[in-house]
């Protein structure tokens, strides 16, 4: 049955081609869960067989992340601010914590939207306190696409690597995800040593 739905899995991509890539990864950085380990691994399977080039399945992919990205963060930036101060008090969300958000991600916004990428759910969600703390532009789609498009990359070398041993790429996947974590909590462990110290060494 898996392979079954690896098999339609890898015709569709094939017929929706670099365009239902991006699509297909726009939905899944937005709001709409849909797992990108169900578009990038066929894709790169895809590559494998010689039917698709491996730099335009990265790019449609990062590329469609960034706009779904953005979906969210236009929706907090615009109104995600009167929501919360109007009705998050009944989750917890009083005026003082959401201004505390603000601050910490007008702070570190740049490796929260970074490593956010790396992180299931998160990747989603990430894009959110973007737009409530107003994140330049520029940076958050630098480092948005930066973190997309490695994964996008992961993923699909995933699919490639693993070739005609289909009922692999889920399992492997999923170790890619563990992998991306540990990596993302390292990384977030360095960049939090290097700003004490860094807060320390120079102070004011």
């Amino acid at each position: 049955m898996f392979e079954s739905i690896t098999v339609w899995l890898v015709e569709t991509i094939g017929t929706l081609g670099y365009p239902g890539i991006f699509l297909l990864m726009a939905v899944e950085s937005s709001a709409i869960p849909f797992p990108s380990e169900l578009v990038m691994p066929p894709a790169g399977y895809l590559v494998f067989q010689g039917k698709m080039n491996p730099w335009l399945v990265v790019l449609a992919g990062g590329l469609g992340s960034l706009i779904g990205a953005y979906a969210n963060y236009y929706c907090a930036l615009h109104m995600g601010r009167p929501l919360l101060l109007q009705y998050g008090r009944f989750v917890g969300l009083a005026e003082d914590k959401l201004i505390k958000t603000e601050d910490f991600f007008r702070q570190h916004g740049e490796v929260s939207t970074f490593v956010g990428r790396l992180f299931p759910v998160i990747r989603q969600l990430i894009s959110i306190p973007a737009g409530l703390a107003r994140m330049n532009h520029f940076r958050f789609a630098f480092y948005t696409s930066v973190g997309a498009t490695i994964w996008c990359a992961i993923l699909a070398w995933i699919g490639f690597v693993i070739g005609d041993n289909q009922q692999l790429i889920m399992s492997m996947s999923r170790q890619a995800s563990v992998w991306a974590i540990g990596g993302g909590f390292l990384l977030l462990v360095c960049y939090l040593y290097w700003h004490k110290k860094w807060r320390v060494t120079i102070p004011g």
